[in-house]
């Protein structure tokens, strides 16, 4: 039954990437513009929230149009892997107790971007076929 979805695969990566992008760049929005309102944000420039909010913006603009595709993963998932251990890690190891399991996932899904690629729908692979 599932074997039906196989074909949609390099199209669903491309959703992947899409989403997770819009996702990343809304925390980015939230901490350097202050949208969507949150308690605390717009963040001040010098803390690691307010550091942290540009790349946020930065990595998930790349991301979601699919440009520079892999390198941007790669040093998304990197830059995950800091902010969880920086922030969340600090108060316990385990992302449940942390409130870091979203930021692990991003980590993850970011490597595998890194090792995947973008998917069709990205402007990686638009100048693939004009190159």
């Amino acid at each position: 039954m599932f074997d039906r979805f196989s074909g949609y695969q390099p199209q669903l990566l491309s959703v992947l990437r899409i989403v997770t992008g819009l996702l990343f760049v809304s925390h980015g929005t939230a901490k350097v513009l202050g949208f969507p309102a949150m308690d605390g944000l717009p963040a001040p420039g010098l803390s690691l929230a307010g550091l942290s909010g540009p790349l946020e913006l930065l990595f998930g603009a790349l991301f979601l149009i699919g440009l520079f595709t892999r390198p941007v993963a790669f040093l998304a998932a990197g830059f995950c892997a800091v902010g969880y251990w920086t922030v969340h890690g600090m108060q316990s190891p385990f992302p449940l107790v942390n409130g870091g399991e979203t930021i692990v996932l991003y980590c993850f899904v970011f490597l595998y971007f890194a090792a995947a690629g973008a998917g069709p729908w990205s402007v990686d692979a638009a100048m693939r076929k004009k190159g």
